[in-house]
């Protein structure tokens, strides 16, 4: 059975940057591709991997240390208040784990603040955030983990 995630992660280099925000041998940081919330980053492991369970000690450790970065990151750079991290991994097609960093922003409306973020995902395309933007946003991110010293190569590792 083939894994979209896996086959993504097996085409690191010719990804669009927003796909490989950065990465390291063991996770890699992509904006989610249909979102209309900007900043919303997935955190996906570079080896195939179905349940939280699975992930080697290593994988785990590092898993921690990603998430508080890039909840760092995102209030630099969005000037969200704080993140939701999620981590659901049921999707039709991508059961692959993969974990939610979404800002929160300060004036985000009642209905869409907890579980009702998700209410972001899949929208028509004309609310998507644009490549432009993505673009714009994934220096930003890169810049802001390089000046505080937690960059990691956008290269390919695995």
């Amino acid at each position: 059975m083939s894994c979209w995630v896996c086959d993504n992660n097996d085409r690191f280099d010719v990804l669009p940057e927003w796909e490989r925000i950065a990465a390291d041998e063991y996770w890699r940081v992509a904006h989610a591709i249909d979102t209309a919330l900007p900043g919303w980053l997935v955190l996906i492991p570079r080896r195939h991997v179905t349940s939280i369970a699975d992930l080697t000690d290593a994988e785990a450790a590092d898993l921690g240390a990603w998430q508080v970065r890039l909840s760092r990151a995102l209030g630099t750079v969005t000037g969200c208040m704080k993140t939701y991290v999620v981590q659901f991994a049921e999707k039709e097609g991508v059961s692959h784990v993969h974990f939610h960093v979404v800002p929160r922003m300060a004036d985000l409306p009642d209905d869409r603040r907890g579980g009702g973020v998700f209410g972001y995902l899949d929208p028509s395309r004309e609310l998507r955030v644009g490549e432009e933007h993505k673009s714009e946003l994934t220096l930003a991110l890169r810049a802001h983990l390089q000046s505080v010293g937690m960059a990691r190569s956008a290269t390919a590792t695995h």
